[in-house]
């Protein structure tokens, strides 16, 4: 059973120098972020991942200025088609995006598909004070839908007028945690990817593929209720037919058989996929493995969840 991991991180020197979020991370924890050699193949061998398929950490380059972000977009996709080249059987990539120059990021995104063989691009909810949503960005989701190339939709840092309301008031610690791992960035994503359906993305692309990890950023828990903003924004289709034919979900390091289950029911076995979210979420002692392996699930789901389903969708990329 060949597993692939869609939620597998890197940065490089280049990245930590012009993103300060990053530069207070631990130093363990940075160097397992920029290393893409030994290092990384040994720990993957250790959780039982066969492939990672690799993308910039949050926020990527999207809280830059356009000409700093576009730049660095370039020179971090051509560094993952190194990598990939190098090691066609262990890794693969997402493209990193320079959103805060629409047009060019769309550009970006059909060289690094045509060209530098990737799969697809990892995008964050905002630019800056921007929602992703907002039609500037259109020219984006346009690409994709014409390359037939998935969006990966990863979590980012609430807006601070959000954390102050919603995740502060019990010391720098806990609201920290509060706003990113505990509840904030899955909330925030789920919000955003909620913004994409009402503001007609899928009705205006309906090709568009997005990836949420996390089992699906809390939305698939609520869907039942959500629906009733289908009528209110005058959509297509109820907001819970999106979910089924244009999101795909994965664990994102969560290893829950319960989540796993609501997942099955709510978006069915061929829109599940994989990712431990390397390294923020490692697991040695084949931990990721074992989590399929243990599944309750025949074994063609399995092998469909571990790297099927992924398979299938890249073989739909235009090229």
């Amino acid at each position: 059973m060949k597993t692939i991991g869609l939620e597998e991180h890197f940065l490089t020197t280049d990245l930590l120098e012009h993103l300060p979020q990053q530069a207070t991370m631990p130093r363990d924890l940075q160097r397992r972020l920029i290393e893409l050699d030994d290092h990384r193949l040994t720990a993957m061998d250790a959780t039982g991942l066969d492939v990672q398929v690799l993308s910039v950490s949050t926020p990527g380059v999207q809280d830059l200025q356009p000409d700093a972000a576009t730049h660095l977009q370039g020179a971090t996709n051509d560094r993952i088609a190194d990598v990939v080249r190098e090691h066609p059987d262990r890794f693969q990539g997402f493209a990193t995006l320079a959103t805060s120059a629409p047009t060019r990021a769309a550009r970006e995104l059909e060289r690094a598909i045509t060209e530098l063989g990737l799969n697809g691009a990892m995008v964050f909810p905002r630019t800056r004070d921007h929602s992703l949503d907002e039609s500037r960005f259109w020219p984006i989701f346009e690409a994709a839908s014409a390359l037939n190339a998935p969006l990966y939709l990863h979590p980012q840092e609430p807006e601070s007028a959000v954390r102050a309301a919603y995740y502060s008031g019990f010391g720098d610690a806990v609201d920290s945690a509060f706003a990113r791992f505990g509840v904030g960035w899955h909330y925030d994503t789920g919000v955003q990817m909620l913004r994409l359906i009402l503001a007609g993305v899928f009705d205006r692309f309906p090709d568009l593929q997005v990836i949420l990890g996390h089992w699906g950023e809390m939305v698939l828990f609520y869907l039942d209720r959500i629906d009733n903003l289908s009528a209110a924004a005058k959509l297509d289709r109820p907001v819970s037919d999106y979910f089924r034919t244009n999101v795909h979900v994965t664990p994102g390091g969560v290893f829950s058989a319960r989540y796993l289950r609501w997942a099955l029911e709510v978006v069915g076995v061929e829109r599940v996929m994989f990712a431990t979210d390397y390294p923020y979420r490692y697991d040695a002692d084949a931990g990721a493995r074992r989590f399929l392996q243990e599944a309750d699930l025949s074994d063609d789901d399995k092998i469909s969840i571990a790297s099927g389903n992924w398979d299938r969708l890249c073989a739909k990329i235009r090229r």
